[in-house]
């Protein structure tokens, strides 16, 4: 599937969905009693930022801090600065549920992805997230609160102005569009992207479906929210990592001359993306090698000719 999806109440029967319809004292006090001891770490903003987890002026530093608590700790702040006019950014982010939630993953099923996959759960307040991209297939699902995602296709990256690529508070490159208050003299391209823009506004027990390497901002709009979801990747097995790829690719072609560029594209787009078709369909199968299907034999050896490449980088 290459499209969003939503799916309204597809959790509604999970018992922490119903605890968060007692309040948010009785759904934090449910998850502190189930923590376990392993500190997580946590985001925190100034009330200056509005909740907008970014970057510092000049793009090299971020506007936010990181710090270690345990869990039960970082909950009871997060209760004191529910009614504060303008509270601090609070949040933790991507933290393994089974590492910190013992017996959660049993009483709270996601039936669409393998039972072997490792749920992830996100608390804070009302932080804002830059539209990334994830390396991975996900869903997501509304425990508490609720959250709007603004999706963009994988082909929008060229409007959506994206930052720094090895310095980034997601772990890929985010938009530096700011969703609530965009600056299209900055951004022109910004109004194409977000004419293929996709919004969605979710609730406790709603899920989402989100395609691998769509962009999507959050907006968390409550003073409580909770949010758990499920990375996985359905590329085969033994394969290499696209995203090394792509540091290799900015390595090796990215300041080449512009007319090596352009032999080099044509070159990628024929074998890599198959952009012409099968690039080794007239030949035959036994001579195919790497351009054809690929051994478990063939794949080692692949890895081995680029391990003993990339020894030292030339």
């Amino acid at each position: 599937m290459d499209q969003p999806v939503v799916l309204r109440r597809f959790a509604s029967d999970w018992p922490a969905v119903a605890a968060a319809q007692g309040g948010d004292s009785a759904l934090l006090s449910r998850l502190a009693q189930a923590a376990s001891a392993r500190p997580v770490t946590v985001l925190v903003g100034a009330p200056e930022i509005d909740g907008r987890f970014f970057y510092a002026d000049g793009l090299t530093s971020f506007n936010f801090t990181h710090g270690r608590a345990a869990l039960s700790q970082f909950l009871a702040e997060l209760l004191r600065e529910r009614d504060v006019v303008r509270p601090r950014a609070l949040a933790i982010q991507s933290e393994l549920v089974a590492d910190l939630l013992p017996g959660f993953s049993a009483s709270h099923r996601c039936q669409l992805v393998d039972q072997t996959v490792n749920p992830r759960i996100w608390v804070g307040n009302r932080v804002r997230v830059a539209p990334h991209f994830d390396l991975n297939e996900n869903i997501g699902i509304v425990v508490a609160g609720h959250r709007r995602f603004t999706l963009f296709p994988p082909g929008e990256i060229a409007n959506l102005y994206a930052g720094p690529f090895e310095f980034t508070p997601a772990g890929t490159p985010v938009s530096l569009v700011e969703l609530a208050n965009p600056d299209l003299v900055r951004f022109p391209r910004f109004a194409a992207a977000w004419a293929n823009a996709t919004t969605a506004e979710l609730g406790p027990g709603d899920a989402i479906y989100i395609p691998y390497l769509w962009w999507h901002g959050v907006d968390s709009l409550d003073a409580v929210n909770v949010f758990v979801n499920y990375w996985w990747n359905e590329a085969r097995a033994g394969l290499g990592n696209p995203y090394d790829a792509l540091l290799h690719a900015l390595y090796a072609f990215r300041h080449l001359p512009e007319n090596q560029r352009a032999a080099w594209s044509a070159i990628v787009g024929h074998y890599a993306f198959a952009a012409n078709g099968d690039p080794g369909g007239h030949l035959p199968v036994a001579a195919q090698g790497i351009v054809g299907d690929l051994s478990p034999e063939l794949l080692n050896s692949m890895r081995a000719t680029l391990q003993r490449n990339l020894g030292p980088l030339r």
